[in-house]
């Protein structure tokens, strides 16, 4: 996916102002329809700088409400709220040999002041593990300083690649970086994976989308970490996974690095044990792609900015006044049961224009009021996920909005899951691996786990559309027959993987 031209973008604004609707379908130009809906629906705007976006308010407010659960969440297991400066020193970065040379390409670089060159340049954060735990090792002298657990919300910048894509692959972005310290092993294992549960949660319980708890690869986890936990989601439409959220056991590499030992309960010298973890923009990016269609953007009601549209629908002679008093008693009526309501009461736009826009920003549940209604004491409802409409009564109208929203969301959910499963196929064999990749398929097979045959996959998988390689290992794990082989080496296998192309 490429962005726009800032030519591209200025004829896109021009069409937008002369008509609503999308010029690309999903189905027949993914990369081009996901950039438009995402500038049209008015969650992005195109910067001047590549592979950097203005973040608007209908995204922003998605942002705040994950930011809102997860924060209580973590704060429930006595996480507390840090924040560290944005630059690295050269020094500090170098220290930790694995894992700055996973993100190597990728460091942004400060190298002026001004007109004056710096002695020194400074580095901007690609993650802040080489930022935070100098200050760890200061921190933590004795098994009373443990656990010791900081999170920080924050952005980061990430500059090496050459097709950014909107939330998912972009130059800075936001998200959360978790980074706590332990005395035992144990007692980070449980953290891993009680965080990636809450990374779970975010995805299928608010944005419906479903995903895969699994671990990575030797060769896919985390720089210098010990092992990573990720939540794995896939989009049907490009035939490629995307890691969702990782949980990543750091072990003790981090700790010999930076000298975070303390003085443990027997007055011996320990290293501590460490975890990082983080989610970040880019679940809005997946929640889009999954859910979007031909009309534009698709909210799962528990994120969307306004879960409900009312909409005036005056005819001719028709006491317009009494129209528009009940969609702002709509509205009140509605707010105050908690529902995120607004009324489009602009008189420059007929109820039609009203209804495209508010499906192309991809609002659940939309309310009209007519005359007819009025005479009859009802809305009509619309559902942005099926187009059904029905009409209700205003005497019990926040109840039947209520279940209606409950509805639309687990149905996003089961829809998604649905196209996903669908997209799953069991290779046992080579060839069968060949021909569900060519199907753009999320291939299970049974692996023998070891490093250089995934290598060789990629290598001989490699083409335009991008080498295949492992997503994760589920830990629901299929059973394993004794005997059975590995799809692409023949050895014994030792587990189920997921394997496909990934953004």
């Amino acid at each position: 996916m490429t962005p726009y031209s800032l030519v591209e973008m200025g004829k896109k604004e021009m069409k937008k102002e002369t008509g609503l609707g999308l010029s690309y379908k999903k189905d027949e130009n993914f990369g081009e329809w996901y950039s438009e809906v995402v500038v049209n629906s008015e969650m992005i705007e195109y910067y001047d700088i590549s592979g950097c976006y203005i973040l608007r308010p209908w995204t922003m407010t998605i942002w705040e409400i994950m930011h809102d659960f997860f924060d209580a969440e973590i704060k429930k297991m006595k996480v507390k709220t840090c924040y560290f400066p944005l630059f690295v020193s050269p020094g500090v970065l170098q220290k930790e040999k694995d894992h700055i040379e996973g993100f190597a390409p990728e460091v942004a670089w400060v190298t002026k002041s001004g007109e004056s060159e710096l002695d020194i340049p400074i580095a901007i954060r690609p993650t802040s593990e080489t930022v935070m735990y100098p200050y760890y090792s200061k921190w933590i002298r004795g098994h009373r300083d443990l656990p010791l657990k900081l999170n920080q919300w924050c952005n980061v910048v990430r500059w090496e690649f050459s097709h950014p894509t909107p939330f998912i692959r972009s130059r800075e972005f936001l998200w959360q970086e978790g980074h706590t310290a332990f005395a035992t092993k144990t007692e980070a294992d449980a953290e891993v994976l009680d965080i990636l549960e809450l990374y779970r949660q975010i995805y299928e319980d608010y944005l419906a989308v479903p995903v895969i708890k699994g671990k990575k690869s030797e060769l896919e986890k985390f720089a210098g970490g010990l092992y990573t936990t990720s939540v794995e989601a896939f989009i049907p439409n490009t035939g490629r996974g995307i890691q969702g959220a990782t949980s990543h056991c750091l072990g003790q590499n981090f700790a010999e690095m930076f000298e975070i030992i303390f003085e443990n309960e027997k007055g011996e010298k320990a290293m501590a044990w460490q975890n990082s973890w983080a989610y970040s923009t880019r679940t809005i990016g997946v929640m889009v792609m999954v859910h979007g269609d031909d009309k534009g953007l698709v909210l799962p009601p528990k994120v969307a900015t306004v879960q409900v549209i009312v909409v005036p629908v005056p005819f001719k002679d028709a006491d317009t006044q009494s129209i528009l008093d009940a969609c702002s008693d709509t509205v009140k009526k509605l707010t105050e049961a908690g529902f995120r309501v607004e009324a489009d009461l602009r008189d420059n736009y007929s109820p039609g224009w009203k209804y495209s826009h508010w499906e192309m920003k991809g609002v659940p549940l939309r309310i009209e009021i007519g005359p007819k209604d009025l005479a009859k004491n009802q809305v009509r409802a619309a559902r942005r996920d099926n187009s059904a409409k029905v009409d209700l009564p205003m005497a019990n109208l926040v109840e039947q909005v209520r279940d209606m929203l409950d509805d639309i969301q687990k149905s996003l959910f089961n829809a998604a899951k649905e196209k996903r499963d669908a997209c799953i196929k069991v290779a046992k064999t080579w060839d069968e691996f060949v021909e569900a990749l060519g199907q753009k398929k999320m291939i299970l097979a049974p692996w023998c786990d070891e490093e250089e045959v995934e290598k060789d996959v990629k290598t001989r998988t490699k083409g335009e559309m991008g080498a295949a390689k492992t997503l994760c290992s589920p830990f629901d794990q299929p059973e394993l027959p004794e005997g059975t082989l590995c799809f692409a080496s023949g050895k014994p296998a030792k587990k189920w993987s997921y394997w496909g192309r990934s953004y």
